[in-house]
């Protein structure tokens, strides 16, 4: 059987193949000529206080874009921390169609409309993308005699209940909630003192005004690194992964989980982003891609491994069902530890 008719060289499959070839052209310039951009500045909201770990997080992106040239447009951070979060949250919730407003999320997400009835929902907003998992640890005053979580809970038990002051961000937050879960797990029972960022939380602690905190590991590495706070434990199934020294003697591998400690509490936190509700796919795949060339980039690897993030990311379908089971557990845990909203 001859093959000479699907030769290029015949002059009908030729033409196809030409027409072929320039319709795959415009196929390829189509999307990448019509794909959307933003044509002015992108407010980038952080529903929190400045110097925490979101915000940090938020203005290293921003630092990124620039650096990388990765868009054309300016993007602007702008903190809205008012109630718990809920005012930024609203914020872009009220922004319906509006591309140029990105949200960068915590697990208040979930716990600020549950904890105080505010008419918001993670549903409300368009989930882009899963940008890293935060840990919390145990920190004291690097003054304190305390070598290991046993040693601080058993102190925290001879002072008797309602003795010992944690610090953390917010109420009824993820602190909180740990902290609760920490009160529960070992017997005890802690003064809980809200302020409004980690960056706060770390200064108190250093300054002794209160016994300990749960901050991210971002919130407090200056002050360890400085030698004024003491990592006690990670609340994760297993160590962090980073051997690299933070200090003269430790990395963050070194700190063992709360579970070897004897204190069995463990809690992840998202950092993620959002859009407003009611934009395009275009859209929201615009920011996908963004923040996938931001996380290639060698300053966001430092940055994960100077904070010990969990480095897991996903978008679309994955992480929207994430986001389902997130909200699932956070209501167990809010109804737990009675801080739904009446």
């Amino acid at each position: 059987m001859s093959f000479s008719r699907f030769s290029a060289s015949h002059p009908v499959t030729a033409r196809r193949l030409a027409a072929a070839a320039l319709l795959a052209t415009c196929s390829a310039a189509g999307p990448a000529f019509a794909a959307w951009e933003p044509t002015k500045p992108v407010e980038f909201v952080v529903p929190a206080g400045t110097g925490g770990g979101a915000d940090q997080m938020a203005r290293l992106i921003q630092g990124i874009i620039v650096k990388h040239k990765l868009m054309k447009e300016s993007v602007i951070v702008v903190n809205k921390s008012g109630g718990a979060g809920a005012e930024g949250f609203l914020d872009v919730k009220g922004a319906k169609g509006d591309p140029n407003k990105i949200i960068i999320t915590l697990s208040n997400l979930f716990t600020t409309p549950m904890a105080t009835g505010v008419p918001f929902n993670w549903k409300d907003m368009t989930p882009v993308s899963m940008l890293a998992l935060d840990q919390f640890v145990l920190w004291v005053n690097a003054e304190k005699p305390y070598k290991t979580a046993g040693e601080y809970i058993a102190a925290v038990k001879a002072a008797g209940p309602s003795k010992m002051k944690m610090g953390g961000t917010g109420s009824k937050q993820e602190d909180q909630i740990i902290t609760v879960g920490l009160e529960k797990a070992t017997g005890t029972k802690f003064i809980y003192v809200p302020f409004k960022g980690g960056g706060e939380v770390a200064v108190q602690l250093v300054g002794n005004h209160i016994d300990s905190t749960v901050n991210n590991p971002i919130e407090a590495v200056a002050q360890w690194r400085a030698g004024q706070l003491r990592p006690l434990c990670v609340f994760d199934d297993t160590r962090m992964p980073y051997k690299a020294k933070v200090t003269d003697t430790q990395s963050w591998g070194d700190i063992p989980t709360c579970k070897e400690s004897g204190v069995p509490t463990d809690y992840v936190m998202l950092r993620g982003v959002f859009m407003a509700p009611g934009v395009t796919a275009d859209q929201t795949a615009f920011y996908v891609d963004l923040l996938k060339k931001v996380r290639e980039t060698p300053d966001w690897k430092e940055f994960m491994e100077k904070g010990a993030f969990n480095t897991t990311s996903m978008s679309g379908a994955e992480y929207r069902a994430w986001l389902e089971k997130a909200e699932a557990t956070h209501r167990q845990l809010m109804t737990e530890a009675g801080f739904l909203a009446k």
